[in-house]
């Protein structure tokens, strides 16, 4: 049986671990919450953040990272971004050799503007062919309600993107391989800012055609991105790129779209985030995906705009006519 470890106890990595055993693996979850994990295992549940689901009888919960990594054959990492370099440089030592290292997470790191699998090749001192990313229109809690879902999973080592496609296999979740995972990683990352701006617009009143527009030019950003970045530009009209942003853009479940309302709404950055549970990974990352684009000579307004509201303090409705008088273009440029 293959076995797996998840690092991550919240809800996306929960529901992860649920699909890994459906598949057929053993799954070890990790979380740094001993009491966490003891009412996980006592309970069948996850009490803190997918109450009611009943875990399958092939995922146990730990506080032990060792525990937790020992002869684990793939190992997911599902914490916040900007943690994971503090958290993995805790971890390598203690991971299975020859491990497959998993991205769940959807950012890129402050300061460096590097992608998750970047900061797992250099903090894990690990080959790109042994970093593999999951990522699509995957909304944690539908998946632990095993509705029917797809994903992409992406490494530059097919076959290894094949294995893990195996792994998460099952009836109602569909795993594609990808080679692409720049592509997919961006994809990932900037569809959490596009989901705070078309919240904070649903969250102003501004209509269908305003996030219809919102979506299709953030979709422009990030493939202008993508393509400064070596990414292949199909990509983006895949599950990484187009059918995880609509997710993202139109669900109540999605955290940066709920916190992207709120904002509109009204509420400043501090209220909105005590009303928030957990992370939206958009808040830090629109800054770092704004840094990225810098580097690379691309412009990104959707992107600037959305780290003006939240971090610049600028009002939403100031925010939305700048973006409006902007000067007229050719769409495709």
């Amino acid at each position: 049986m293959t076995r797996a470890a998840v690092f991550g106890n919240g809800s996306w990595g929960t529901a992860f671990a649920m699909v890994l055993a459906d598949a057929g693996c053993e799954v070890t979850l990790w979380g740094r919450r001993a009491a966490l994990a003891d009412a996980i295992n006592t309970t069948r549940t996850n009490p803190d953040y997918l109450p009611g689901i009943e875990l399958p009888a092939s995922v146990r919960a730990t506080a032990d990272p060792a525990e937790a990594a020992r002869d684990a054959e793939f190992t997911v990492l599902a914490v916040p971004s900007q943690t994971l370099r503090a958290n993995l440089a805790d971890w390598t030592g203690l991971l299975h050799p020859g491990t497959v290292l998993v991205s769940l997470m959807k950012g890129v790191e402050l300061g460096t503007a590097k992608r998750m699998s970047e900061v797992i090749e250099e903090v894990g001192k690990v080959p790109a062919e042994r970093v593999a990313v999951l990522t699509g229109p995957n909304l944690a809690k539908e998946i632990a309600g095993r509705m029917p879902a797809a994903a992409v999973v992406a490494c530059r080592d097919e076959a290894v993107a094949q294995r893990l496609q195996a792994a998460c296999h099952t009836a109602y979740f569909r795993p594609y391989t990808n080679t692409d995972v720049v592509g997919c990683e961006l994809g990932g990352a900037v569809k959490n800012v596009i989901g705070l701006a078309v919240g904070i617009a649903d969250g102003m009143g501004l209509g269908d055609n305003a996030k219809g527009s919102l979506i299709t030019r953030g979709l422009a950003e990030t493939t202008r991105l993508g393509l400064a970045m070596g990414a292949d530009p199909l990509t983006f009209s895949g599950l990484a790129g187009l059918g995880d942003l609509v997710a993202t853009c139109s669900s109540p479940l999605s955290r940066n779209h709920t916190f992207g309302t709120n904002l509109g709404r009204g509420m400043t950055l501090q209220e909105t985030i005590k009303a928030t549970s957990q992370t939206a990974e958009g808040v830090k990352s629109c800054e770092s995906v704004a840094d990225l684009a810098r580097r690379h000579g691309v412009e990104m307004p959707i992107t600037e705009t959305v780290v003006d509201i939240v971090h610049n303090g600028k009002a939403p409705v100031v925010a939305l006519k700048e973006l409006m008088s902007r000067s007229a273009k050719a769409e495709r440029r």
